[in-house]
């Protein structure tokens, strides 16, 4: 993994033990295993596609259900996001993505503001997707978006099947994170008109 904006975060509570080596800077690496398989190819997605580079160790209650590992992890990696963001100098801070899968049309968009909100639209047809509760799609964000300080939209535009829709979020988010963080050699300080972000 790169060296170049990277954070280490790890977050132990009785539900959960996740630690995350994040890098912003990247090629796409992978390494996750949650023990829910469609998270996983979620998060893999997610790297992938923003090319940054994620080596991820999480294990949570799955005997209870999938809520406190989604929504954990969202917490550590929205955090990790934050740090490996240094001071947010020279970066574009807005990014957004209208992303097609098959039937489905999604829009994302952030703004690394330093002031969090989610607004979320997406009514997903299916309670589950493999062992994930659907309902966790909008946490996992809901999770990032607050320990990350982002304000982050996401829109179904047009719906469809469940695993299409839920893929094609993780992959509009990365794409617009990408943007969002790509550094500009026009832009000297933070991208602001208050001074700090």
């Amino acid at each position: 993994m790169s060296d170049e904006r990277r954070a280490r975060v790890a977050r132990k509570t009785k539900e959960t033990d996740i630690t995350i080596d994040f890098s912003l800077d990247g090629t796409g690496q992978c390494q996750v295993n949650s023990g829910i398989g469609f998270f996983d190819h979620m998060l893999d997605a997610f790297t992938r596609h923003g090319l940054f580079d994620m080596e991820a160790s999480i294990k949570g209650d799955l005997q209870v259900d999938c809520h406190h590992t989604i929504e954990d992890t969202g917490i550590v990696l929205g955090n990790a996001i934050k740090k490996a963001c240094l001071d947010k100098k020279g970066i574009k801070r807005y990014g957004s993505c209208i992303l097609p899968m098959d039937e489905t049309l999604v829009l994302v968009a952030v703004d690394l503001s330093g002031r969090p909100y989610l607004s979320f639209e997406a009514d997903f047809p299916t309670e589950k997707i493999g062992y994930m509760d659907t309902e966790m799609v909008k946490e996992f964000f809901y999770a990032i978006s607050y320990s990350a300080a982002m304000n982050l939209h996401i829109k179904v535009i047009t719906p469809g099947n469940s695993h299409h829709m839920a893929e094609a979020i993780f992959k509009a988010f990365a794409k617009a994170l990408d943007e969002a963080t790509i550094k500009d050699t026009r832009i000297k300080d933070a991208m602001t008109t208050k001074g700090t972000i």
